[in-house]
């Protein structure tokens, strides 16, 4: 068995997962009409590289901490359906290759898990290793969960998720024969050099340089 890692915004899908998820909560007045303008500023840092992650995610999650848990999982049963017609066909016909080869596949992203899972939904992905919220009683706090899954922490999160799923391969990523990991941006370096089988999609010019140098294949997906 061989293992295939994919990065979500900008990768499996070509726009924001969150930025997505904050529309639909506007058209429904859960969040307020300038939500997007706040969540765009932060897209803006993410870009420069100086966003503060968890900043981001207290503005984003902790209006949602009035609502049930059960309440937000069915917005995100709506928010799938609603999705569903905007995942590029060429994507999912990769993971789709992937899963027929028999690969363990997984959706690894620092988006918020409750965002990231209706979209390993709709590409058939059972595993998902995300950020996760802070939880207390059935209500979310607006608070991460240990270290966001960004960054460094990326290849830690994939580490100890392999170690959980995987107990019997010793060595985490070292224990597959090949690896893939399929990544738009330059923040996830950490994790690209250590799959043996790096991809660059639709990357940022950093990563998009990077890779050439490197020698790693770099797509620009149909829709």
């Amino acid at each position: 068995m061989n293992l295939a890692l994919f990065d979500l915004d900008h990768t499996l899908i070509p726009f924001d997962s969150g930025m997505a998820w904050t529309r639909f909560l506007v058209a429904r007045d859960v969040l307020p009409p300038e939500a997007p303008e706040t969540y765009l500023a932060y897209c803006h840092e993410y870009v420069a590289g100086t966003l503060d992650i968890h900043a981001m995610h207290r503005v984003t999650v902790a209006p949602l901490s009035v609502h049930p848990r059960g309440q937000i999982d069915a917005w995100g049963r709506e928010f799938e359906a609603e999705m569903a017609g905007q995942v590029p066909r060429s994507m999912q016909a990769l993971v789709a290759r992937h899963r027929e080869a028999g690969d363990l596949c997984a959706i690894v992203t620092a988006t918020t898990r409750f965002i990231a899972e209706p979209f390993a939904r709709l590409f058939g992905i059972t595993q998902v290793v995300a950020t996760e919220a802070e939880v207390k009683g059935d209500y979310l706090t607006g608070e991460i969960a240990g270290e966001p899954c960004y960054r460094e922490h990326k290849l830690t999160h994939v580490q100890g998720w392999l170690a959980r799923e995987t107990p019997s391969r010793t060595g985490g990523l070292q224990a597959f024969e090949k690896s893939w990991f399929y990544s738009d941006s330059r923040s996830d370096l950490p994790l690209l050099r250590a799959v043996s089988h790096p991809v660059a999609v639709r990357p940022d010019p950093s990563l998009r340089e990077h890779a050439l140098q490197a020698g790693w294949p770099v797509i620009d997906p149909a829709p």
